[in-house]
């Protein structure tokens, strides 16, 4: 897919919070199959409650934004714990996309981002996520990124009173 020019990924910094809670708050309740998080309990939230997922030097965490002029139209983000048995590994959370920029390569720009960041990284040599497996658009972003399906957890997630299932996907990025 050619680069979108009008399209810039960065990372996210504390004054994008607002931006980012908006763009998540609509995505859950737009799509809350596709999340493990609710949409009432994350309504709550204050946007300074996220401000872990901006990352630090201690965890090597990140958030990443994609912009249109001044408007945040998706984020992902890589998760990362601190205990040295599992530095190397990386977690994609957190993916979304504002409804009206769907299909048009903001997912794929975000994710290629992501990978060559957390490539960039000596000490991260694989990224796993875990995706619902009905959502087939995501399930082929992650694929055709090089993601593998390692699994499947059947009834992972209840959302009212129905059952999703989550294929739990992983990249080695050495």
């Amino acid at each position: 897919m050619a680069p979108l020019p009008d399209l810039r990924v960065r990372l996210l910094r504390d004054a994008d919070l607002d931006a980012y809670k908006a763009l998540r708050d609509h995505a859950i309740a737009h799509h809350e199959e596709a999340f493990t998080s609710d949409a009432a309990t994350e309504a709550q939230r204050t946007a300074q409650s996220y401000r872990a997922r901006l990352g630090s030097d201690v965890g090597g965490g990140f958030t990443l934004g994609a912009w249109r002029a001044d408007r945040l139209v998706g984020a992902i983000t890589c998760e990362r714990d601190a205990r040295s048995k599992v530095r190397h590994v990386g977690h994609v959370v957190g993916t979304m996309v504002a409804l009206d920029q769907q299909s048009q390569g903001v997912g794929r720009a975000l994710l290629d981002a992501l990978i060559s960041r957390a490539s960039d990284d000596d000490e991260l040599h694989q990224l796993t996520l875990s995706v619902t497996a009905s959502n087939r658009a995501a399930v082929r972003l992650y694929e055709r990124a090089g993601f593998t399906r390692y699994g499947t957890l059947p009834n992972a997630i209840r959302v009212g009173g129905r059952f999703f299932d989550k294929d739990l996907m992983v990249l080695n990025l050495r």
